[in-house]
């Protein structure tokens, strides 16, 4: 952005404005050098990371500006550096439409998927070779920003891909990005860009290091940092979090009169440096311009081992077809471009020591062994607990306490132990033994033939119990709010809430007198004690806890009856007639249904007050989504799973539990997987986002 002979006229000016300091009268009369100052210095701060003054320096230059802006509000600017910081955010977030929405990329896991890709692009495109532009795929929180007429006039959120959140404050909070930046000079009156607001690793460790000062518990990682730091409501908090931003994409431009497109534009490589040169932190230095798949998979090979030397966490590259006119010609599905692949590396690793396993008893009496394990990051997160689900895990992986072992984050997400380090041992390793008794109730423990996983049967087990009344309570069963994890234990271990029916006859009065429960708190509590009675028979069967009995299945059951007790009167081969119920579901709906103590329970719950009745199916009606079969999969933008198929059974529709030829709808969100690929293998399905899905029935996010 700089050329040698501005970074020296700068550090003139630098040094003279230092000088005068404390001289109002220089200072005013010199105002817009000053500005032109500190945008330089918060460049070369946060954008080239090498800065040329001292903060302190900065500071009494940044102070003296501010101060002559509060004395002289006519002489403040849009741009001006102190522009950065308002007052605060308004209440709610508003949402805008992105000039052109924002579709997520097609993932690649090896070579072979980009071999696969780079085939149909040739293919289509009719060429032997195409050029591409690679660059790292930022682990953080994609934004978009509108400049018009030079000035930053929006910043928003992804969203749901068509509109995102106004955080047009909080983008003002990140120094790497210009309020201001010469486009005019290249004849572009209005352009959108793309990029990712992160918190480098040095700034996400220096953070964490604050809370743990104050007692307060460390955030995950520098990805979730960075998306929650964008929806805070305090603008000098998210300056405190010193987010940085890269903007990698210009997804739309509008030209003044008499301007055609300039030449750097008609490049993906061009743009990046055009961004550059106006001030942006684009990938502009880890970029690079190849012919051909194999040097693309070369470079990629290359940036995932110098990964870790990064100052910020990247998960993978993404390529682009270089030639913009060609990337019209390729398009796009109704998901993602055609003319860009995201090549994920592979799943993070490292080394720890195996401490201790501990076995944890299930609400349906499963237990599973969890190992405890020196507590060691890997991308980003701090591992210290993993699942290692059954014996036959610990047998197959040969654990032993004490082992050196290989630790991986599958998908960068949930981790797992890959193998123990075997030639390691000293001989201080010690078997795992896993438990012939349950290690709450002591009952003996038992494992069906088909099963891989051990079981405590004993219905009045501690451990259980607890875990069921955590699942009536939660928020997608019977939504219970005050009575989470942590009270339920507690009421448990107090001897007044012991099972699910004692939920309705909790002794509020007495609970009043306890530490932490005030006037408010318990009256939220009966509140929310008392809507639950009327919650639909959907949540009711799934906060009944029925093994394999998921949310979806739940509402097929719902539909299938006029009261919770018709079941009682289904047979298995009556069950298996319900569309995506099993063998193995319909006899686990069977059992819990001949079960005498669970038919009593469900009486205690009719007895007080709970809705035992299916209301929808008593008054159904016909909606605009009649007859359609819908099928949800991955993370939606807006909409929770539970909240998208309920917006299903309110317009007449039904959701199944699984991709078949009965499927109408998939509607796919972020890291959609199995599900996705087996619906592109039937023709019959139609493959949606939540956008679509919501404008079927005639609604819009910002409705939720």
């Amino acid at each position: 952005m700089y050329s040698r002979e501005d970074i020296v006229r700068l550090e003139a000016l630098t040094l003279d404005a230092l000088k005068h300091v404390s001289n109002r009268e220089y200072a005013i009369a010199h105002i817009p050098a000053l500005r032109e100052i500190l945008r330089f210095h918060e460049y070369r701060y946060y954008v080239e990371n090498d800065p040329l003054i001292a903060d302190f320096e900065y500071d009494q230059l940044y102070k003296t500006l501010e101060d002559i802006e509060k004395e002289r509000p006519d002489l403040v600017t849009p741009d001006s550096p102190t522009q950065r910081v308002a007052k605060s955010l308004t209440k709610d977030f508003f949402s805008f439409a992105h000039l052109v929405p924002m579709l997520s990329l097609e993932n690649s896991y090896n070579e072979n998927d980009l071999v696969d890709w780079d085939r149909k692009a040739r293919e289509m495109a009719g060429l032997p070779e195409i050029e591409y532009c690679i660059e790292p795929k930022f682990d953080g929180a994609s934004i978009s920003l509108i400049y018009e007429n030079d000035l930053l006039a929006r910043g928003l959120t992804r969203g749901d891909g068509i509109t995102g959140d106004d955080i047009t404050t909080n983008i003002r909070q990140i120094r790497s990005v210009p309020l201001s930046a010469a486009f005019s000079k290249y004849g572009i009156q209005q352009i959108e860009i793309r990029g990712e607001a992160l918190m480098s690793k040095s700034n996400f460790k220096k953070y964490n290091d604050r809370l743990a000062e104050q007692n307060i518990p460390p955030l995950a990682n520098p990805r979730n940092a960075a998306a929650g730091s964008l929806r805070i409501k305090n603008p000098d908090e998210v300056r405190r979090r010193n987010l940085e931003a890269f903007l990698y994409h210009v997804s739309y431009t509008a030209m003044l009169d008499g301007h055609e497109l300039p030449e750097p534009l008609q490049t993906h490589g061009g743009s990046l440096k055009l961004l550059w040169e106006l001030g942006f932190r684009s990938p502009e230095k880890e970029k690079k311009v190849v012919r051909g798949i194999t040097e693309v998979i070369r470079y990629c090979q290359e940036f995932e081992e110098k990964r870790d030397e990064l100052p910020y966490e990247i998960d993978g590259m993404v390529v682009k077809v270089n030639d913009l006119e060609l990337q019209e010609k390729l398009g796009m599905t109704t998901h993602h471009p055609r003319w860009a692949m995201a090549f994920k590396f592979k799943a993070r690793q490292a080394t720890s020591k195996l401490l201790s396993v501990e076995f944890q008893v299930g609400r349906t009496g499963s237990i599973t062994p969890v190992a405890k394990i020196a507590p060691v990051p890997i991308g980003g997160v701090t591992v210290g607990s993993i699942s290692l689900f059954n014996e036959d895990v610990i047998r197959e992986k040969d654990l032993m306490i004490g082992d050196a072992i290989l630790v991986e984050r599958a998908g960068d997400v949930i981790p797992y132990i890959v193998k123990s380090l075997a030639d390691a041992r000293s001989g201080a390793e010690v078997k795992i033994d896993f438990p012939t008794h349950c290690p709450v109730c002591r009952h003996p423990l038992v494992k069906p033939e088909e099963e891989s996983v051990w079981r405590c049967i004993n219905i009045s087990c501690p451990a259980q119990v607890v875990e069921r009344i955590i699942h009536y309570v939660s928020k997608d069963a019977m939504d219970i709010r005050g009575l989470g994890e942590a009270n339920v234990k507690k009421f448990f271990e107090l001897g007044i809430l012991r099972s699910i029916p004692d939920i309705y006859t909790l002794p509020l009065d007495g609970i009043r007198t306890m530490e932490g429960f005030g006037e408010r708190s318990i009256a939220n509590l009966a509140a929310a004690i008392e809507k639950s009675k009327d919650q639909p028979l959907h949540r009711l069967i799934f906060g009944l806890g029925i093994r394999y009995v998921g949310e979806t299945t739940a509402r097929v059951l719902a539909n299938s009856v006029t009261h919770v007790k018709d079941f009682a009167d289904l047979s298995v081969e009556d069950l298996l007639q319900l569309e995506d119920v099993g063998p193995k579901v319909a006899s686990s709906i069977y059992q819990f249904f001949r079960d005498g103590d669970n038919l009593k329970m469900i009486d205690e719950l009719g007895a007080l007050g709970v809705a035992l009745d299916n209301k929808k199916k008593a008054n159904s009606f016909s909606g605009s989504l009649e007859g359609q079969t819908f099928l949800f999969t991955g993370s939606l933008p807006n909409l929770k799973r539970s909240e998208a198929e309920a917006l299903v059974e309110k317009n007449g529709g039904k959701t199944l539990g699984s991709v078949s030829s009965k499927l109408n709808y998939l509607v796919a969100g972020e890291d959609a997987g199995s599900k996705l690929e087996k619906a592109k293998k039937i023709a019959s399905v139609r493959i949606i986002t939540e956008a679509e899905f919501l404008k079927l029935i005639g609604d819009t996010p910002s409705n939720k």
